[in-house]
């Protein structure tokens, strides 16, 4: 089995969740705003700091970009335009 490409490793990470559901750390595009949004390790963690919570009225969608949480900005830039995002970052 040949190793994946960075393509069709952003492929199978470019997928929108609730923000509210976010599981796994990275790198992800805020579909309300255009804002980058960075979820480290330690964001997830029961317990951890800083908690962040965002309440709105309509469902707060975000699109996963790496799953790294410190990849550039040019380079999360490239990748929102890849899937035709309007960045706000």
């Amino acid at each position: 089995m040949s190793p994946r490409t960075e393509t069709e490793r952003h492929l199978t990470t470019a997928n929108q969740v609730r923000f509210e559901e976010i599981e796994a750390p990275g790198t992800y595009f805020s579909n309300w705003s255009g804002h980058l949004l960075r979820v480290p390790d330690d964001g997830l963690k029961p317990g951890c700091s800083p908690v962040i919570s965002i309440v709105g009225k309509e469902k707060m969608m975000v699109t996963k970009l790496s799953d790294d949480p410190y990849i550039p900005v040019s380079k999360a830039r490239l990748l929102a335009a890849d899937l035709d995002l309007a960045v706000n970052f």
